[in-house]
């Protein structure tokens, strides 16, 4: 890194002012915080939705289960994670090891349901699975959207 490099850095550092306590204040009430319980919920009502779409669309029960199933190895997961990251950490490095790790425990579940899905829901529509499980995993979209206590 040049010294002209270093000069540069500084300069873009310099337009850096904080905030005092009252704007800090006014900014997190424009923008509040979005509860995970909240796109748990997004995902258990877009994992139902597609089940009933899937169904009105094929007319086959196995086709609707494989999505719900699908469906249900995102939500399951993500309320386990929710559940442990819910907790109060005593220090930040204790909040940010215990992310690490309900990730990591969300990961296996999901992993594990996966593995079961044929001995769960023989002769399993692998297809409808995968869309259940996609569609599911996108509701944090439809929950950033539509959250409690945005302003338009």
């Amino acid at each position: 890194m040049t010294s002209e490099d270093k000069t540069e850095m500084e300069d873009e550092g310099s337009d850096f002012k904080p905030m005092t306590a009252q704007e800090a204040q006014e900014w997190r009430s424009r923008h509040p915080t979005l509860s995970v319980w909240w796109i748990v919920l997004a995902q258990v009502l877009v994992g139902l939705v597609a089940v009933l779409v899937a169904w009105l669309a094929t007319s086959k029960s196995l086709t609707a289960v494989s999505v719900g199933y699908g469906a249900l190895s995102v939500v399951l997961p993500s309320l386990v994670f929710a559940r442990g990251a819910a907790r109060k950490r005593a220090s930040v490095g204790s909040a940010m090891v215990g992310m690490f790790g309900w990730e990591l425990v969300k990961i296996v579940l999901t992993v594990a349901m996966l593995v079961a899905a044929p001995r769960v829901i023989p002769g399993v529509n692998w297809l409808a699975l995968l869309i259940g499980m996609v569609v599911t995993m996108k509701a944090y979209w439809v929950a950033l959207l539509v959250r409690p206590g945005t302003r338009n």
